[in-house]
């Protein structure tokens, strides 16, 4: 048996790699053998290899027993070993544990050899029951001769009172004396144990402070001095008065000492307690700041990540005092560290202000850009390009990144600008240009963040809409995300904000005609379905305004040019007339058929002599005919007639329910009876079904009167309600559940009802269905003339404009839902239709279309009679059942028509 000894047991494990199965298996049976034997020490050495064995996986519970065998074992390196396996393989629900008890008990009060190694298992192998019965024990031993045995006592004693807590009572008094005992070992183990247990409740430890502030001021240990500090920093939150006597040594320490560790806790200590508040700690902020500044020019990754973490919260006590060390911060956005690169992120977005938002969001920008070129240059390049061609644009490089690190960057930029509702913000057009660049250089999925932002900007921001206007002309008129739309990353989204801006603010356009072949462009169908919606009600808005502006201007010389439009609109609309998404089919329809109109006014137009009324004309005749063909003003009024200001937070819920509104109620009453009457019938076949013969056949007769007349479907229907209720079995229900199934399904199918699939979600407030109010009092952007927008991002500005936030938002008036007045249907002295005012002055109205006055008085005709085939015999109802001379069925077309 040449395996006894482990050294035996690895040579043969090293010899037998290639079939170490086998060679375990021969092994384990050795084993099994020599733990039987009553030779302590094969026992022992039995127990030792499987110890080993144990570490490389292999289960030795089967020999918990034998384990305490040898812990029982009087001689020290025999006990060891045992000690050593249970150390190893036992645990709370190790059956064996119950029988060391006093085993415990007597080794504890043996040598100081024994309780040495005693000590060091009990930590390990305690349970809440042994720490119940050997606290008194290990309380005993915190006054033994031997400083080892003392501090063994007392790292054990922390197991036990996480074991069993009310030790802790009986035990603290006797762990207090042992900071003041002669052994600086006793001592070090007595405050990390304190340490880890103010952790829990720090005020309870807050009688202690006068001892450990003297040791503070008095060890020149490093390592306790660690723990020290770390524990004063969780009691000063607690006791405010620790703060001030706390500054001078910890100042003193911070400035002299040599250990980083001991720096860095100290640093901590001084955040998280509170010392860097008041003009007393604006000094030492200052002194852990410059301290934390060095660290992040050190080699060492580790330092530098703990510097970072420390100055995040730093940041919202002395913003400033970190602000000097920008450069530094920033540059570790640069490393290759991803850990630290997401620090220094968390820190640079603590620390922006209104004067370094624009430097900071640029640095960070330029992390994006990838270090080839782009073939297609994006609509900001190309308007700078255009403002100023002699400054080429920046060559920017970024280090490596992941997908997943790009979108936190893009991300970052979005949430620091937009913080507090773009309170750090002074010039937007500088931040719409970010929002460009970054749907071009992202490269990562956020183009719906992009478009929201963009959006609430323009919203919000009335000073920002022209030169928002101009961007995301250029933004449409770029390929470059049509063409990429169905890859991952494209931000295609933005497609969708640029069109809405565009339409909802097409006043602000210079050209707007020669923007709709870009909305309407074969590419378009690549987008998704709610993109092409708003492409489709952006056209119809900015040909209407358009239309608007032309007939302001009107000369015959305009018709020709009109009809081509529509002509190329009609037939650019027809392809999204068929397609597969029924919102889009929808709109495209109704917009289609608009057009139509148009047209057809178009072709019957005749130029008119100068007797009508048009822009040039002094006096006003309402029978004359305007100048121009008056379909022009069919479209703007649809999407003009409110301006569409930002909603306040609340305003969804301020908004009451209207008296009445019951949303439990059925839309078409009538389905409800159809289904009442479907179960109904259900249920009478179920229960024919079940019935025996003869009750079918008395189900059958039932359904006849006395006087042989049939039943009626209410009366059948009342039958079925008043028989008892009988217990459905499992197929029945199936079959119900099946029947309920079908029934649903074509009730989803049938676009009259409305079928709400989907579990019920809590209420959210829904902008877009919240009532718009006209406010007069908010002036509108002046402008002097058109200003062509310079790249923001990319170029710095002398001078930035005042911009005004909507901050607020629009509240319903007197929080109760007003209908929206209808059009003017006369014309009114009103200022010019293109006026820049706070709210679009009413349309120029024109001479409504007439209807003969004996058609517009023809009145609801009543409701038809069906007459019912008669039945021979039953001539006593022909008089009830005669149709009235005025409502026969001849005459129903001449009354519908």
């Amino acid at each position: 048996m040449w395996e006894r000894t482990l050294q035996d047991l690895i040579r043969g494990l090293r010899a037998n790699k290639n079939d170490e199965s086998k060679f375990i298996a021969q092994a384990m049976d050795e084993i099994r053998q020599e733990i039987k034997s009553k030779d302590m020490g094969l026992k022992v050495g039995a127990v030792l290899k499987l110890t080993y064995l144990d570490m490389l996986g292999y289960d030795m519970n089967w020999a918990s027993f034998y384990i305490v065998e040898a812990m029982s074992s009087s001689k020290i390196h025999l006990k060891s070993v045992g000690y050593l396996a249970a150390v190893q393989s036992f645990n709370e629900d190790t059956d064996v544990l119950m029988l060391t008890t006093n085993l415990l008990k007597k080794d504890l009060t043996s040598t100081p050899a024994d309780i040495a190694v005693t000590l060091n298992g009990v930590s390990h192998i305690v349970t809440s029951d042994l720490a119940r019965d050997l606290s008194p024990e290990l309380i005993a031993m915190l006054n033994h001769s031997r400083p080892h045995i003392r501090k063994r006592a007392v790292l054990a004693l922390y197991r036990v009172f996480e074991k069993y807590p009310d030790a802790l009572r009986q035990g603290i008094g006797r762990l207090q004396e042992k900071l003041e005992d002669t052994d600086p070992g006793v001592v070090s183990a007595t405050v990390n144990v304190l340490c880890e247990l103010a952790r829990r409740n720090p005020q309870d430890y807050l009688p202690l402070a006068p001892h450990l502030f003297h040791l503070l001021t008095t060890s020149s240990n490093n390592w306790m001095l660690i723990k020290i500090v770390k524990l004063f920093g969780s009691l000063s939150p607690h006791e405010p008065r620790l703060v001030k006597k706390l500054q001078p040594p910890i100042t003193d320490l911070i400035s002299t000492t040599s250990a980083i560790s001991l720096l860095y806790e100290c640093v901590h200590t001084c955040i998280i307690g509170g010392m860097l508040q008041g003009a007393s700690g604006f000094s030492l902020a200052r002194t852990c700041v410059s301290k934390l500044a060095a660290f992040l020019q050190d080699n060492d990754q580790n330092l530098k990540y703990i510097a970072l973490l420390a100055m995040v919260k730093i940041v919202p006590t002395h913003p400033h005092l970190v602000a000097e060390h920008q450069d530094t911060i920033l540059a570790s956005v640069d490393d290759e560290d991803i850990s630290i690169r997401m620090r220094a992120l968390d820190l640079v977005s603590a620390l922006v202000t209104r004067d370094n938002l624009q430097s900071v969001v640029q640095q960070v920008l330029s992390h994006l850009v990838k270090p080839e070129t782009s073939a297609v240059p994006s609509a900001v390049q190309s308007l700078s390009q255009h403002i100023v061609p002699s400054t080429p644009a920046k060559s920017l490089t970024a280090p490596s990144q992941s997908t997943a690190y790009r979108l936190v960057l893009s991300q970052r930029i979005m949430a620091i600008c937009s913080q507090s509702t773009y309170d750090n913000i002074t010039d937007f057009e500088w931040y719409l240009s970010v929002l460009v660049d970054l749907a071009y250089v992202s490269g990562v999925d956020v183009g719906a963040q992009i478009r929201d932002q963009l959006v609430d900007v323009v919203g919000r921001v009335r000073g920002a809409r022209p030169y928002a206007i101009k961007l995301m002309v250029k933004v449409l008129s770029d390929d470059t995300f049509l063409l990429h739309a169905d890859q991952p990353g494209s931000c295609s989204e933005v497609l969708w904000a640029a069109a809405w801006i565009c339409g909802e603010y097409c006043h602000e356009l210079d050209g707007p005609e020669e923007l709709l072949p870009y909305l309407l462009q074969p590419n378009v169908t690549s987008l998704s379905a709610e993109t092409i919606a708003v492409y489709l009600n952006a056209a119809a808005k900015i040909f209407g305004y358009w239309a608007t502006e032309t007939a302001q201007q009107w000369t015959d010389d305009h018709l020709n040019g009109l009809k081509t439009v529509v002509d190329s609109l009609m037939e650019q609309m027809e392809r999204f007339v068929s397609s597969p998404h029924i919102e889009v089919q929808e709109r495209a329809a109704n917009i289609l058929q608009l057009f139509t109109f148009v047209q057809r006014d178009l072709t019957a137009y005749r130029p008119k002599s100068g007797s009508g009324y048009g822009v040039g004309t002094s006096s006003f005749d309402p029978v004359a005919e305007p100048d121009y063909p008056k379909s022009l003003y069919l479209l703007r009024p649809l999407f003009s007639s409110y301006e569409l200001n930002p909603v306040a937070s609340a305003a969804q819920a301020s908004v009451p329910i209207p008296d009445g509104l019951d949303l439990d109620a059925w839309i078409v009453p009538s389905m409800q009876e159809s289904i009442l009457n479907e179960d109904a019938d259900d249920a009478a076949e179920r229960k024919a079904k079940r019935g025996r013969k003869g009750k079918e056949k008395e189900a059958t007769n039932r359904s006849k009167t006395k006087t042989g007349k049939k039943k009626t479907r209410d009366d059948e229907l009342q039958d079925v309600l008043a028989a008892p209720v009988e217990v459905e079995t499992a197929e029945e229900k199936a079959e119900r559940e099946r029947l309920k199934a079908e029934r649903l399904e074509r009730m989803r199918d049938d676009p009259y009802y409305i079928i709400d699939d989907g579990p019920k979600k809590a209420p959210v407030d829904d902008i877009d269905s919240i009532p718009v109010v006209r406010l007069d009092d908010l002036p509108m952007p002046v402008k002097d003339g058109p200003r062509l927008p310079v790249l923001k991002s990319l170029i710095s500005q002398s001078s930035v404009t005042r911009f005004v936030v909507e901050k607020e938002g629009e509240m319903p008036k007197n929080a109760v839902v007003t209908p929206q007045p209808s059009l003017p249907t006369s014309r009114r002295s009103t200022p010019g239709l293109f006026d820049r005012t706070a709210t679009p002055p009413p349309l120029q109205s024109f001479q409504p279309y007439e209807v003969a006055d004996d058609e517009a008085q023809i009145a609801t005709p009543e409701p038809i009679k069906v007459i019912r085939a008669k039945k021979k015999g039953s001539s006593s109802t022909k008089k009830k059942r005669s149709v009235k001379p005025e409502t026969r069925v001849e005459d129903i077309g001449s009354a519908v028509h």
